[in-house]
């Protein structure tokens, strides 16, 4: 029997992974998080694994060899607050741990699928897997940008391509704009789409920021994934374990935030047998209204992001991107019916 560990097991990404390896009959679940926020245990309350095990007491027992053989390591848990300032706690999390990780996993012959992120790009205009485009702008950004820098090192110059057969599998996913399903515990860090969704429910409008960085309001444009596609993606990893390498991992189109909103309110309009509406007629009902851009995110905020999947698709992968009118559409479904 196949036997995985999940990371952040209980978090957005690592329980819809158990959800996907669960489809595939995959049950030998080693689930592993820190569940001080006791609510999220909701996201993994319907799935099955075999064990669960805190943070805290995992790594130095996975080291010394407590689960077994393991297969593969999908390593999702990490402080994903982009607004934490507390930098000596960001990079003992997102860092150091991912480190002591990597060698458990190379002693103990796991496969390591790990999270980084698009915030190692910050502010660039360009997107590939490329150092010369790595500008990150909070010490998140930079957390995993320093664990992806280790990983080039460790891992060798055929790291983008294929190892040399002496390196078990090393897999780095830069996440995108990423929203869907069970998520709804992250609060200020949980997808556009999800907070307007709750916006619209209890005001009856959804509102969204205005003018800023040359876009003009609402459209600021991010490359937004849907969760069932970053899902797909790791587990063609998983089925592909001589493929190794750091690569993008959203949808490879940009689309503005507007086209959320338009998405989200349209789809509950739908629910309720009321026809589609334009942008335009939205703000005149004031169904959508823009406000004045935050000046905490002044000069902290990627105005634009779209992932380069030059080298996704060069190692094979072909998987089929959702976009935002199909994905939010999906997704206002499972937030308007729950399980």
């Amino acid at each position: 029997m196949t036997r995985v560990v999940v990371t952040g097991a209980a978090g957005f990404i690592g329980s819809n992974l158990i959800k996907g390896l669960n489809a595939r009959g995959i049950v030998d679940i080693i689930a592993v998080d820190d569940l001080t926020q006791g609510d999220k245990f909701r996201n993994i309350a319907d799935l099955q694994i075999a064990d669960y095990v805190d943070a805290d007491d995992f790594y130095d027992l996975f080291a010394g060899g407590s689960y077994g053989q393991v297969e593969a390591v999908f390593h999702e848990g990490a402080c994903s607050d982009t607004m934490e300032a507390d930098g000596k706690y960001m990079m003992r999390n997102n860092y150091t741990t991912s480190c002591q990780l990597f060698f458990a996993c190379q002693k103990r012959g796991a496969r390591l699928l790990y999270a980084s992120s698009a915030a190692t790009y910050g502010g660039s205009q360009g997107f590939r897997e490329e150092p010369a485009f790595e500008h990150p702008l909070n010490v998140y950004g930079y957390s995993k940008l320093l664990f992806d820098q280790r990983m080039r090192r460790e891992c060798g110059a055929r790291f983008q391509r294929a190892m040399d057969g002496k390196t078990q599998q090393v897999v780095g996913f830069r996440y995108f704009n990423v929203y869907g399903p069970r998520e709804q515990h992250k609060g200020r860090m949980a997808s556009v789409a999800f907070h307007q969704f709750n916006q619209f429910r209890a005001e009856g409008r959804v509102k969204l920021f205005g003018e800023y960085g040359n876009y003009a309001p609402g459209g600021q444009m991010r490359d937004f994934v849907f969760i069932d596609d970053v899902v797909a993606v790791n587990l063609w990893f998983f089925d592909h374990p001589d493929k190794s390498g750091i690569f993008n991992l959203g949808s490879g189109r940009a689309q503005p935030f507007n086209d959320v909103a338009t998405s989200l309110v349209n789809a509950l309009r739908n629910q309720q047998g009321e026809p589609p509406l334009s942008l335009a007629e939205m703000l005149a009902q004031g169904l959508l209204e823009y406000i004045a851009f935050p000046d905490a995110l002044r000069g902290k905020y990627q105005c634009y992001t779209q992932a380069d999947l030059s080298a996704l698709r060069g190692a094979g992968c072909d998987h089929a991107f959702a976009d935002v009118q199909s994905g939010v559409t999906r997704y206002v479904h499972a937030l308007a019916h729950p399980a």
